[in-house]
């Protein structure tokens, strides 16, 4: 028998959150915390959802089924990400469990997985939609190298325009695929003419049989899959499509199926991108212990909330280094997490 404690958690944002389907001041997450030690985190999205009651009903159910293993091993991972639960739930358990594993066999999480060690991860940090005026003097003020744009509104080209000027900054946008195919092309043409070439969802998943045609010339202009990619089936639906993926855990349910897309993407010579939810860095955990499978990387979101409720996972400007003391899985900071319980 396991010894599970779920925690209701609310993350008090930085600024405001916004893009092209959804905004938020604050995020309610669910941590997943077993042996009063090894967490996981569940964050959902603010738009798609599940909404709490559902991820916290699935981690009950997933929480009874990993009771009924005789041990936990390896194997248990593999089981855990079989179970018929929503994806973010089996995100959380899966980390949990993984830090678990760590934590006893005193051995990396990484090494468990049999994959690379987390090294040169640079991660870009979000600008949220907004007014043109408030988000050019955003991107101005960022100390950050690296800046993700958040783009589908009504001034889209005014921001636009004001990009040939920063020269000193690697600019990716993220259309949250609010463009139609129309819009997209005409955006993609003057995103490219100002040197940005990484390009999020720019539009709906129902259009990407158009994307290939969308690039104009620019054929050094890369179309990155994020909505419409939940597992390994939705990425060879689309992969001929897109440039590559941005794989988040919380949509393909955890670790071991976001380790089978990234190794189809690059056996298909596809970029990889992990990327994350609003969430700290007990969630942002697993896509670090798979980072070096990742061309780019997109996991601010420790950076978005107030403070951060665990140690382990060190962020420098644009680089993110993984603890030394990372055994086990981040470590939380009790007083933190008192302050921003949600009764």
């Amino acid at each position: 028998m396991i010894n599970v404690e779920t925690v209701k958690i609310t993350f008090p944002l930085k600024k405001k959150f916004v893009v092209s389907k959804g905004s938020a001041e604050k995020k309610t997450n669910l941590l997943t915390i077993l042996n009063n030690r090894y967490t996981g985190e569940a964050s959902g999205s603010v738009h798609y959802g599940p909404d709490l009651d559902v991820i916290s009903n699935d981690i009950k159910k997933g929480v009874e089924l990993i009771n009924e293993f005789k041990e936990i091993t390896l194997k248990s991972l593999e089981q855990i990400s079989a179970f018929n639960i929503n994806p973010v739930s089996r995100s959380a358990l899966l980390s949990m469990i993984l830090n678990y594993l760590s934590g006893e066999t005193r051995r990396y999480p990484w090494e468990i997985l049999s994959i690379g060690a987390p090294v040169g991860v640079k991660s870009s940090i979000t600008i949220s939609l907004g007014e043109a005026s408030k988000m050019i003097k955003d991107i101005y003020d960022s100390e950050f190298p690296i800046v993700k744009v958040k783009l589908g509104g009504k001034e889209d080209l005014k921001v636009i325009e004001a990009l040939k000027d920063m020269t000193d900054i690697e600019v990716r946008v993220d259309a949250n695929g609010a463009w139609s195919c129309e819009k997209a092309e005409e955006m993609i043409f003057h995103l490219a003419n100002n040197g940005v070439y990484i390009i999020e969802q720019p539009t709906d998943v129902q259009y990407i049989k158009d994307w290939p045609a969308l690039k104009g010339k620019f054929e050094q202009v890369e179309l990155i899959l994020d909505e419409g990619l939940n597992n390994l089936e939705d990425y060879h639906q689309y992969a001929e499509y897109t440039s590559g993926v941005n794989i988040k855990m919380e949509k393909c349910g955890g670790i071991i199926n976001a380790i089978q897309i990234a190794r189809a993407a690059r056996n298909e010579k596809k970029k990889v991108m992990l990327g994350c939810m609003v969430e700290s860095s007990v969630g942002i955990a697993q896509s670090l212990y798979m980072s070096s499978m990742a061309d780019y990387w997109d996991l601010d979101g420790p950076l978005l909330i107030e403070d951060d409720i665990a140690t382990g996972i060190n962020y420098s400007m644009d680089t993110i280094e993984v603890d030394r003391e990372i055994i086990g899985g981040p470590k939380l900071k009790r007083d933190v997490v008192e302050k921003y319980i949600k009764e």
